[in-house]
């Protein structure tokens, strides 16, 4: 009984009333300076489990990869987006991406292996360090990169967590005095799946022990043309998500010391994604209305939203100049109303997100894709595990 009256008050924990929003700029009801209208994300975010998905991605960056990295570019925010839609007993679990990349002659030491982030769930600096790789001939020891993942990374020890390496690149797997195998084996101690994406025709891939390293680390092998230009559908709903996004930025305030080089990083990853194309663009406009697109250590509205005393904790000097003469409950307004503003953004990008992805699952029915893409591997895979670990998959 005790657990029915637990589970009974969790669900009406969870029930809120939020007021329909026609425009960013409707008047809300309450005239509460703290008084929002609650989004459903926000309400996944404040059913946040303690399970992780965790992604390590390793890149080959030596000289015949330019393609490759083109293509992670090209599908960073499909795959954040493909994560946001898995659910595990109706919670968002928490969403961890790291990058590494190996086989580049500029990483003079430590077997040719670099992180460029750890596990982390901060996307700007996961697009930030994504979009400054370069390539440059080098030893391709996926061994030693594998080794390295897998020691170095916080990894959960959940059971139910989903923990997964994606390894890309070409030439052969056991490179190097390390054996691949050990390094498999290592990963899969600590519950470590290993999925090889090989750049090349599936049979090279099988040859030079893609598929092998793939199967004896319990996930899945791929094999893609990596020099492939990625497959846009352009949509009817594309000019209005974007436009909303430019507002949406328009509700961040940054605070502290690096407020403002965070707030100037968010603007430079939207260029980057548009740079590659404007569908990109709107795939990262998506991504940004997710729980997993939290700012707290650097927006004030996210810090507030996260922490409702944060105000007694920022320090005058660190709040944005034109807060700084103004009163608490003054700030507090001000949040209010770009939290205000923000939840009716995010919630017409996402209502026009589904719009969008109906309208592309129709274009793809007329003439399907190759789906032998490097963010097709990847998303396709983590759904399958997924619903094997018991996790949903909500659209």
């Amino acid at each position: 009984m005790k657990k029915l009256f637990f589970l009974v008050s969790m669900l009406f924990g969870f029930i809120v009333t939020s007021n329909s929003c026609n425009n960013a700029t409707s008047p809300n009801n309450d005239n509460s300076p703290l008084s929002k209208t609650v989004t459903t994300d926000e309400t996944e975010s404040n059913k946040r489990s303690n399970t992780k998905i965790q992604v390590a991605i390793l890149l080959d960056t030596s000289n015949s990869m330019d393609g490759l990295i083109e293509q992670a570019k090209s599908r960073l925010w499909n795959i954040v987006n493909t994560l946001t839609t898995l659910k595990y007993r109706g919670q968002t679990p928490i969403i961890e991406i790291a990058l590494y990349e190996y086989g580049n002659d500029n990483i003079t030491a430590d077997d040719y292996v670099r992180q460029i982030t750890p596990l982390t769930n901060d996307l700007d600096l996961i697009s930030e360090k994504l979009f400054g790789l370069t390539t440059n001939g080098g030893l391709e020891l996926c061994a030693a990169v594998i080794a390295k993942a897998t020691k170095n990374l916080q990894w959960g020890n959940n059971e139910d967590d989903i923990k997964l390496i994606y390894i890309a690149g070409n030439e052969e797997f056991n490179q190097g005095s390390f054996s691949y195998k050990t390094a498999i084996n290592n990963a899969l101690e600590k519950g470590i799946y290993i999925n090889t994406i090989y750049c090349g025709n599936p049979e090279a891939g099988i040859r030079e022990l893609w598929a092998d390293a793939a199967k004896r680390g319990k996930g899945k092998y791929f094999n893609i043309n990596h020099n492939a230009k990625v497959r846009y559908i352009a949509t009817p709903y594309d000019d209005r998500i974007n436009s909303c996004n430019i507002k949406l930025n328009d509700t961040y305030i940054p605070y502290g010391s690096s407020g403002a080089r965070y707030k100037a990083n968010q603007s430079r990853q939207d260029m980057n994604a548009k740079s590659m194309s404007s569908a990109n663009s709107v795939e990262r406009s998506v991504s940004k209305t997710k729980a997993i697109y939290k700012n707290d250590s650097w927006d004030m509205v996210d810090k507030v939203k996260e922490d409702k005393d944060a105000l007694k904790k920022i320090k005058k000097e660190d709040l944005p100049t034109e807060l700084q003469t103004k009163s608490t409950e003054e700030i507090q307004k001000i949040i209010a109303e770009k939290q205000k503003e923000r939840d009716s953004l995010q919630k017409e990008i996402a209502e026009l997100a589904k719009k969008r992805q109906a309208y592309i699952d129709d274009e793809m029915k007329k003439e399907p894709a190759d789906e032998k893409d490097f963010g097709a591997a990847i998303n396709n895979s983590i759904i399958e595990l997924a619903k094997t670990k018991g996790y949903t998959v909500e659209k």
